[in-house]
């Protein structure tokens, strides 16, 4: 079970046939099945612009560009989906209000969205759902500095992505 804080940023409605937040809740549903999590889990969604995501990234991470997607873990993951590190009694990881692991935050240009659904050649649903999907593995530890890192990141996303029949 999932909860999604989401907030719209970019202010505009969008041209795909699901609501992001429903569609963030979806996937972050099967991810927990998939990754084998035993907590109920949450995270916040943000769509935003192209300039608002080059100063979250500038910010953030030190990187003056726009890019599609960014991921703020909650928690650092050793390993991907090392459930050792949670520690039931730290309300640091836990929200007491809902009682949740708390994962982290998803940020998406929705703008890159739409460019890179055209620029693919598929669905923009089918983006947005890569998208965020990358980002909650990145949220579980999961990440792509090495080629071995890489790898497995892809394996696992293809993998969610091809059960729940969303595809290229």
């Amino acid at each position: 079970m999932s909860i999604v804080y989401y907030d719209n940023e970019y202010g505009k409605e969008f041209d795909i046939d699901t609501d992001a937040k429903e569609l963030c809740a979806y996937l972050l549903d099967n991810a927990l099945d998939y990754l084998k999590c035993e907590y109920d889990a949450e995270c916040s969604l943000v769509i935003t612009t192209p300039e608002d995501i080059h100063e979250y990234n500038k910010v953030n991470r030190g990187i003056d560009s726009a890019t599609d997607v960014l991921s703020f873990p909650a928690n650092e993951f050793p390993k991907p989906c090392d459930y050792s590190i949670i520690d039931e009694d730290d309300y640091t990881m836990f929200n007491p209000d809902t009682g949740y692991l708390m994962l982290g935050d998803i940020v998406i240009s929705y703008e890159h969205v739409l460019k890179q659904a055209e620029e693919y050649g598929h669905t923009v649903k089918r983006e947005l759902s890569f998208l965020i999907l990358h980002s909650i593995l990145h949220l579980f530890g999961y990440d792509h500095m090495t080629d071995e890192d890489r790898l497995l990141m892809e394996e696992v996303q293809k993998d969610i992505l091809n059960e729940l029949g969303i595809t290229r």
